[in-house]
């Protein structure tokens, strides 16, 4: 299951299940759980702890330190979730103390060849990173979003779940839940209605995120004004209108418009 020109460090703990290809480079610190495969030539380092069931492609680079100036070699980590599959020339890296000390990636993504996920990001479930996809520093991506080849994501800022970027978009500020953004500085565009159907979105859960839309986006309400028009207007005990809310409040980089 190891290849005999892998070198594995005396302290990387592997489940006896795991396959290494030729060449691939283990740390000390790294623990693998069962079924993960490691194709030829990846490295992984660092404190990097990365689930059960896990497709990590040749050339992958796992547990990287952080391209961060200000990073000083402090222990930092990075978790990834099950039955992720990294392809081809992927770097992942480390957290930084100011950052929280940790990089999560959840379970069921998809980070396609050359993508880049940095320091302190949080990636949450179902995230496709299509090729070449770059995440700054401190970014977090939610459930089930999309964001096309070429696209990235300035630090700080957010997606949230069921967003669809499209291919190179330059992402500076928040994309609120269920959008489709474009373009360089990225605009919401419209909603990603397709892709909420093919997620068995309700009929009625629909008919709620279109009402959001309108009134964040076509209402020429300031921000403030439109969360206390949601409270006001609709059921936050909907999951789709808690989600929509909640990420409203915590908007620090302002809205993509």
């Amino acid at each position: 299951m190891i290849h005999s020109t892998a070198i594995i460090a005396s302290g990387a703990e592997l489940d006896s299940s795991v396959t290494v290809g030729p060449y691939t480079v283990i740390g000390e610190h790294v623990r693998i759980g069962a079924g993960t495969t490691i194709g030829p030539h990846a490295v992984i380092e660092g404190y990097t702890e990365i689930g059960c069931d896990n497709q990590i492609f040749q050339f992958a680079s796992v547990g990287a330190i952080p391209q961060d100036l200000k990073f000083s070699g402090e222990v930092s980590y990075l978790k990834i979730g099950n039955r992720n599959r990294i392809r081809e020339f992927v770097t992942i890296h480390l957290g930084t103390e100011d950052g929280g000390g940790i990089t999560t990636v959840g379970n069921d993504n998809l980070i396609m060849a050359y993508a880049h996920v940095a320091h302190d990001c949080i990636v949450k479930d179902h995230v496709i990173l299509a090729n070449a996809a770059t995440l700054a520093g401190h970014v977090e991506v939610g459930d089930y979003a999309i964001l096309g080849g070429l696209s990235a994501v300035h630090q700080f800022a957010r997606v949230g779940c069921h967003v669809m970027a499209s291919g190179g978009s330059m992402i500076g500020q928040d994309v609120v839940p269920y959008a489709i953004v474009q373009g360089d500085r990225a605009k919401v565009v419209g909603l990603n209605l397709t892709g909420l159907k093919r997620r068995g979105f309700s009929p009625e859960a629909l008919s709620n995120i279109k009402k959001l839309y309108k009134l964040v986006f076509r209402s020429n309400l300031k921000l403030e004004e439109a969360i206390a028009e949601i409270e006001e207007q609709f059921d936050p005990a909907k999951l789709e209108v808690a989600t929509y809310l909640d990420f409203l409040k915590k908007s620090e980089r302002g809205l993509a418009r």
